[in-house]
C-alpha cells in the first residue's frame, strides 16, 4: 500500500490517498470524521483484484480543505476533478455514510466517470425530525461545542468483537481537523436532498447497502435508493450497525466482489494523445 498526493490546481487543493493493486481502479471514499485508512479490510481483500485507491476527504486525513462553507456539490466536484488526473478513464467508486452522497452526486452529474457505483450506509429523504437532528449536530460542530466520539454508539453495537475496531474509529475521530470535519458535516446535513430527486438518471449499475439495525441510513430508505435507480439493487447485512464496511468486512468484500465481477477482468485506460 503506497501513499500518494495529487494537487487539483483548479481549486488550490491537495489530494491525499491511499493506494494498492493493480488492473480495473476501484475508488473509495469515506464518511464524516474518518480517513482513508478506515477502508483497511477493504484495501486488503480488494486489492488482489483492483487497483484500490481510497481518499482523504477534503479537511481529512492528509488532504487539505475547502477555504469556504461547502455543499454536497461541492465534494463531487472535487471528487470529478480528481479522478480526472487518473490514468484510466472510467471508475467503480464507492462511499460510505458522506461517501455514498458524493457516491451518488458523481455518478448523476459525470456519468462518463462512473462504471459501477456502491452506495453503503447512506441516507435518502430524511424525514423532518431527522433531518433537524443532523443539522443540529452540525451547528454544534461548527461552534466547536460538541464530543468527537459522539456518533460511536450509533455507529457500534456493544458486541465483545468490535471493541478494537470502536477503539479505532474514536482515534481517528479525535484526530480530525475540526474544521474540514465541521464542513463536511455542514454539507452532509443537508446533502441526501441535492440528488434525491435525480437517482433515476443514474445510467451505471448501483449496490445499496446498508445494516439492519442503522438507524439513520436504514433499510426502507436503502430500499427506495435501489427502486429509484435504473440498475439498483439493494443489500440489507443482518445485525449490523452503521460501520459495516469494518464490523462486517467479509460480507461487504463479499457483495462488492460479486457486483464487480463484469468490470474485474478490464482495464480502461485513457487513450493517449496524439501529437
Amino acid at each position: 500500500m503506497t501513499r500518494k498526493t495529487q494537487q487539483l490546481s483548479e481549486l488550490g487543493l491537495q489530494v491525499s490517498y491511499l493506494e494498492a493493486g493493480q488492473g480495473t481502479p476501484l475508488v473509495l471514499i469515506h464518511g464524516v470524521g474518518m480517513n482513508a485508512d478506515a477502508w483497511f479490510p477493504q484495501m486488503d481483500v480488494l486489492s488482489r483484484y483492483f487497483r484500490v485507491i481510497a481518499v482523504d476527504m477534503p479537511g481529512h486525513g492528509e488532504s487539505s480543505g475547502f477555504r469556504h462553507p461547502a455543499t454536497l456539490k461541492d465534494y463531487v466536484q472535487w471528487l470529478a476533478l480528481f479522478l480526472q488526473t487518473q490514468p484510466e478513464r472510467s471508475f467503480a467508486v464507492a462511499g460510505h455514510s458522506m461517501g455514498a452522497l458524493i457516491t451518488a452526486g458523481i455518478a448523476i452529474d459525470y456519468p462518463q466517470l462512473v462504471n459501477h457505483a456502491i452506495v453503503m450506509s447512506g441516507v435518502f429523504k430524511r424525514n423532518d425530525s431527522a433531518r433537524n437532528a443532523v443539522l443540529k449536530r452540525a451547528q454544534e460542530l461548527a461552534s466547536g461545542n460538541v464530543r468527537l466520539d459522539a456518533p460511536l454508539d450509533r455507529w457500534f453495537s456493544d458486541e465483545h468483537h468490535e471493541k478494537p475496531l470502536r477503539q479505532k474509529v474514536g482515534t481517528w475521530l479525535q484526530q480530525v481537523n475540526r474544521d474540514g470535519y465541521a464542513r463536511a458535516y455542514q454539507a452532509f446535513a443537508a446533502g441526501d436532498r441535492f440528488y434525491s430527486e435525480r437517482w433515476n438518471e443514474m445510467q451505471c449499475p448501483v449496490l445499496v447497502m446498508t445494516g439492519e439495525l442503522d438507524a439513520n441510513s436504514n433499510p426502507d430508505m436503502t430500499r427506495q435508493m435501489a427502486q429509484a435507480a435504473r440498475q439498483g439493487q439493494a443489500v440489507v447485512v443482518a445485525n449490523a450497525k452503521h460501520m459495516l464496511n469494518l464490523t462486517d468486512a467479509d460480507r461487504v468484500n463479499e457483495e462488492i466482489l460479486s457486483f464487480l465481477k463484469p468490470v474485474a477482468a478490464a482495464v480502461t485506460q485513457k487513450e493517449p494523445v496524439k501529437e
